[in-house]
């Protein structure tokens, strides 16, 4: 039986622990149905790696995260209608099955797309997971139309230069919308790469940020952080009607009653949701699929700003560093063999 590298746990260890992450050589799998046996050539680092690592008890079983890849097909299921042998293809995968840390994943087809043709590994890996964040945040919890400039209005967007907000801004301009972002100063060039018109700095108060630019009230704010250090300032700012979405966990209640007489809406994005809960999954691979259209179209850029060569357990480790760490801008992705 052929084997594979790849890499993963037994237990949630801090990333400076020698067995944080460790190698083991699989078989390779073999895939039926609907599932894509995908050669790993790509993938990325996300917040929600270092969360479920950090959280994770002690495994029975080895447990390997990964929840981009960039890859070519070598092998499928009976079932497979879409793909081909040798198509590259990029996804987010789900948190129900074995993640891309390993030389060979399978994957079911209904959360795939074909990687843009114009891009590197390195680009494509940067977007299935904040890309589908951002898309379904944008566009079916605000209910905006998934179409260039069919839209009109201001987005706050809090947290901007990481990377859910790399993508957010481009797909919010790309929409029609005016682009309001925080991060520090040091990034503003970023932001505005990123499609921002206005850029403010994430160390002053919001309404102080404001109070010079064309707009102090928004239509749609998007909090890419922890949403109960700003709640107080997002109620004076959001408009009647509005929308206010936020992709992270809070510890603490929220005074949502602030918003019941602005008849203003509160959204929750969590992009694993739908393969959690086996619910509208092939929405994932119909985005991904739009994304690498816009990619196509030069109507998108990639979000990759540090690139690791061959994917090992110690670029992997460094590679989380970097997360950990915070203040990142856009992604950090690890492309080549595994060695």
């Amino acid at each position: 039986m052929e084997e594979m590298k790849a890499i993963g746990f037994y237990a949630g260890h801090p990333i400076e622990h020698a067995d944080s992450f460790i190698e083991q050589k699989l078989p390779i799998p073999v895939p039926t149905g609907h599932d894509l046996l995908v050669k790993i050539s790509g993938i990325s680092v996300n917040p929600v790696d270092t969360k479920l690592r950090s959280t994770a008890k002690k495994e029975e079983s080895f447990k390997i995260l990964g929840y981009d890849a960039v890859g070519t097909v070598v092998a499928s299921g009976s079932e497979v209608k879409d793909f081909q042998i040798g198509d590259r293809v990029f996804y987010a995968g789900t948190t129900k099955r074995a993640g891309s840390n390993q030389g060979f994943q399978l994957v079911t087809e209904e959360i795939v797309a074909l990687a843009p043709e114009n891009w590197t590994d390195a680009e494509a890996v940067s977007i299935p997971l904040t890309g589908l964040t951002a898309f379904e945040l944008l566009f079916e919890k605000f209910g905006l139309l998934p179409q260039a400039q069919a839209n009109e209005g201001d987005i706050l967007i809090i947290n901007g230069a990481g990377g859910v907000g790399s993508i957010l801004s481009q797909l919010a301009s790309w929409a029609g919308l005016t682009v309001y972002s925080t991060s520090s100063p040091a990034k503003f060039s970023w932001l505005r790469q990123m499609g921002s018109a206005h850029e403010l700095d994430h160390h002053v108060p919001l309404q102080d940020s404001l109070r010079d630019l064309p707009r102090q009230s928004f239509d749609y704010i998007a909090v890419l952080y922890d949403v109960t250090q700003y709640f107080e300032q997002l109620t004076a700012l959001i408009k009647p009607f509005g929308h206010i979405g936020t992709i992270v966990g809070i510890q603490e209640a929220l005074p949502l009653g602030a918003l019941k007489n602005l008849s203003v809406s509160f959204d929750w994005e969590y992009m694993f949701a739908k393969t959690d809960h086996d619910y509208r999954i092939a929405s994932q691979g119909a985005i991904l699929q739009q994304l690498a259209q816009l990619a196509e179209a030069n109507k998108l850029k990639p979000t990759v700003t540090k690139t690791y060569q061959d994917i090992t357990v110690e670029h992997l480790k460094q590679a989380t560093r970097d997360v950990e760490a915070g203040h990142m801008q856009g992604k950090v992705v690890l492309v080549g063999d595994f060695r």
